[in-house]
C-alpha cells in the first residue's frame, strides 16, 4: 500500500473517468498519457467500467488504474480481475473494506466526517479519500480533520479544479487530488481526445508550477 501511495502522491491528480463506451477506453488513456498522466479512476457508474479498465490494462501495462465508486464486494472483484491496481469508493461501507482487506485490494474510502474517519482506522486505514471535497468543507474540513487524526492523510476529491486545486494540494494533509476537469464527460462521448489531451497538459503544468 505504501507503493501505492508514493506512486499516488508522486502523480499528484488522479483524472476520474466516467466512460459508456469502452471502445473509449483506449483512445482516452493515450490522451492522458500523450498529456502526461499515466493513470485513471475508472468509474462503476456505468455498465462499461469493467471492459475499460480490461482494455486499458492489457494494452498499457504502465497505466495504474483506480476502479471508482465500488459499493460492493462484485463491482471490487470485477475491478481487481480485470487489472484495477487499487479500489475507490464515495463512501466508507465496512463490508466493502473488510472485503478488500482480506483479498488483499488496496483500498480507499471516502469520508467526510470524523466519525467515519474513526471508523476508517478501526479497519486499519490511514490513506482516505475525501469525498465531496467543496461541498464537505474543502481544506478548512481537511485540516480541521487532520489536527486530532495526524497519521490520516486525505484525497480530496469533487470540486476539485483550476481554481483551488493548489490550496488542497499545499495542504500537509493532502496526498494527491482527484478530478474530473480535464476528462469531461461529453468530450469523451464526442470523441474529443485532443481536447482532453490539451487539457491534461495544462493539468501537468499547473501540478508542477505548484510543485516549484
Amino acid at each position: 500500500m505504501e507503493k501505492l501511495i508514493e506512486k499516488i502522491s508522486q502523480t499528484g491528480v488522479i483524472p476520474v473517468v466516467k466512460i459508456d463506451n469502452a471502445d473509449d477506453a483506449l483512445p482516452l488513456a493515450q490522451a492522458l498519457k500523450n498529456g502526461g498522466l499515466c493513470c485513471a479512476e475508472i468509474t462503476f457508474r456505468t455498465d462499461a467500467a469493467e471492459e475499460s479498465i480490461r482494455r486499458i490494462a492489457k494494452e498499457y501495462p504502465d497505466f495504474f488504474i483506480a476502479a471508482g465508486t465500488v459499493l460492493t464486494p462484485e463491482q471490487a472483484d470485477a475491478a481487481m480481475n480485470a487489472g484495477a491496481s487499487f479500489v475507490v469508493s464515495p463512501g466508507l461501507n465496512p463490508e466493502v473494506v473488510k472485503h478488500c482487506n482480506e483479498k488483499g485490494y488496496p483500498i480507499i474510502p471516502g469520508v467526510c466526517t470524523p466519525s467515519e474517519v474513526e471508523a476508517a482506522m478501526s479497519l486499519g486505514l490511514t490513506y482516505l479519500k475525501f469525498f465531496p471535497a467543496e461541498a464537505a468543507g474543502g481544506v478548512k474540513m481537511i485540516k480541521a480533520m487532520a489536527a486530532p487524526y495526524t497519521k490520516v492523510k486525505f484525497m480530496p476529491t469533487g470540486g476539485v479544479g483550476v481554481n483551488n486545486l493548489a490550496d488542497y494540494l499545499n495542504c500537509k494533509a493532502v496526498y494527491a487530488c482527484g478530478g474530473s476537469w480535464m476528462v469531461p464527460a461529453d468530450k469523451i462521448a464526442e470523441g474529443k481526445f485532443d481536447e482532453i489531451e490539451q487539457l491534461t497538459k495544462e493539468a501537468v503544468k499547473l501540478l508542477e508550477e505548484i510543485r516549484a
